[in-house]
Order: C-alpha cells, then structure tokens, then sequence
C-alpha cells in the first residue's frame, strides 16, 4: 500500500479535543505522521485541517489562513474562560440591552484592533501554558496583540436578563472569537460570553468539503498539488528542474516569494523564488528524487 499522503478535512463534533481527531486520523489511516494546522476547544466544532505524511510539511503555510465562525455569545455573564466551560464570576442584568447598543459596540471590535487573548489559552508564560497558571490559582495578565476582525455580522438580539445574539465573524489567525465576545460583554457593561462556536472556512477551505471524523478513509485525502495551488502562486516546472529541485538544487526561476513548484500535475514542493532561483523550502518531491536519475557532472553548478 501507497503511505497516505493528503491534506484532510475535518468536521469536529463537541466533547472532544482536537489531539482526539488526530489521534482518531493515525488509527484509520495507519500512520503516526498526522498534524493540524491549528485546533479547535474541546466545545468548539468545525473544520480542522489535517496534514498525514509528506504533506504535513504543508501545515506551515496553512495555519495562518484566515477563518471563519459562526458564534453565538450570551450577554449577562462573566466566565473564567470566556466561553461556557468556565465558572461564572459574575453576573449582570442584560434585559435593558437594545440591538443598536449590541450594534455600536461591535464597531470598535472590528478591523486592525489590539487583542488580549483569553486567559485560559495555551499561549506560553514564562514556558508555562496560561490555562496552566490559571488553573494554579494565579492572575494572568497576557499582553496585548494585533488581530483583524474584517467582519463582524450579528443576528438578532434574543433580549433576557441573559440575553443572547448569534454572530458571524471573518477573523486573522490568534483571533479569540471567545475573547471578541468577554470584550463585546464588557463594552455593554453587562459581561458576556461564548456558549456555542463552529469553524466553517479556513483559507479557501470549507466544511462542505470536509468529512465526519467517524468517516475518515484515505479517500478523503486532498492531494497536496490541489491544496498548494489553492493558497499559493503555482510555478510549472520541466523535468530538469523538477530533479534539479527535488534533489537540492536551485534551477533559474522568475518567481518571486513563496510558490507552490508543481510538475506533471504533482507538487514537488514548496520553494521561494529569490534571486532568479528557487530555493527549496519544502520538498515533497523525496520519492522522485530518488527515482529520477543523478544529475549529470556539471549540470548543478549550470543551474543551481
């Protein structure tokens, strides 16, 4: 049997981790070599976004796509958390709240903005997870960052002493849509938070694509030519200077960047035009480089 080789799509149900799926992706597809281009809270569902073998060397040039959820944010109550796995720590009456007021107080949220992300996250302090520290019984107070919210549509305000509104939001990867909706909480000095968040694009991937994660089969692979060239600029290589690549080298290119280097329909890999060279940034063109025949003497220093 051919070594999986793909990008895979998942819909993650609630309840379980993302580690989960991925462990769940080793066992049906028969490999260790399985990796995820950013999770989704153990609440959360949505798309996540699988590299098996060679192809997790595709991660890194798709975990900083931006995303698209759906949330639903209730108004009226602070969480540890942010979101309604955490401890409640206070509560506000939100039955005065107005759906301009939800409104108006979107528009500051909205755009280039400065992000504190939840605190109950996995971003490192002083080598320490944060949900860690928090979990300790410490304050964490984490810095400030810079995220695009590029839309932030909402629905309908379902008014109540907890009141409720459904949101969609077009976002930067480090967004925490938990943390867009503590600040949208705050704003209205009643306190929110998130009780319901599902991913449903990830660059120009979608959930229709995606498949349950009880039904993963390798047929459900995405080819790593098809996903490259979907997120990067596509430079077409003859059959010297796809060996010439595979193997190292570096043939003459006008590409400028990061570009997807395809071959006879297949991706040798992803290089950085630079120079009038591509250089190899990662290759996925290891079983034709050993099959292709050694360079003839001489013929990397022509074109390297």
């Amino acid at each position: 049997m051919t070594a999986p080789n793909g990008v895979l799509l998942v819909d993650k149900p609630a309840g379980v981790t993302s580690h989960t799926i991925v462990a769940m992706a080793r066992r049906q597809l028969g490999t260790r070599k399985v990796g995820h281009a950013g999770t989704l809270d153990p609440m959360a569902t949505g798309l996540l976004v699988l590299g098996v073998g060679p192809a997790t060397r595709l991660l890194t040039f798709l975990v900083g796509l931006d995303k698209t959820y759906e949330a639903t944010i209730a108004l009226g109550a602070t969480t540890i958390t942010d979101d309604a796995e955490g401890d409640v720590v206070e509560t506000t009456d939100a039955s005065g709240l107005t759906q301009e007021a939800v409104a108006a107080a979107v528009g500051p949220l909205t755009g280039d903005i400065e992000q504190v992300p939840s605190a109950v996250s996995a971003i490192k302090v002083d080598g320490k997870r944060s949900y860690a520290r928090v979990r300790a019984g410490e304050d964490v107070a984490l810095k400030a960052r810079p995220v695009t919210v590029s839309r932030f549509d909402l629905g309908a305000l379902r008014p109540g002493a907890l009141a409720a509104v459904d949101a969609v939001v077009d976002c930067s990867s480090g967004t925490y849509v938990r943390a867009l909706a503590r600040d949208l909480g705050a704003a209205l000095g009643v306190g929110g938070h998130l009780t319901a968040l599902r991913r449903t694009r990830v660059g120009p991937f979608g959930l229709e694509d995606a498949v349950a994660a009880d039904a993963i089969v390798p047929a459900g692979l995405l080819r790593p030519v098809d996903v490259a060239s979907r997120v990067l600029p596509v430079v077409t290589l003859d059959d010297d200077d796809a060996r010439l690549l595979a193997n190292g080298r570096r043939p003459r290119t006008d590409a400028e960047g990061i570009v997807a280097a395809v071959h006879d329909g297949e991706l040798v890999g992803v290089a950085r035009g630079e120079g009038g060279r591509l250089h190899a940034v990662a290759n996925l063109g290891v079983a034709a480089a050993e099959q292709a025949p050694a360079a003839r003497p001489g013929e990397g220093e022509e074109r390297a």
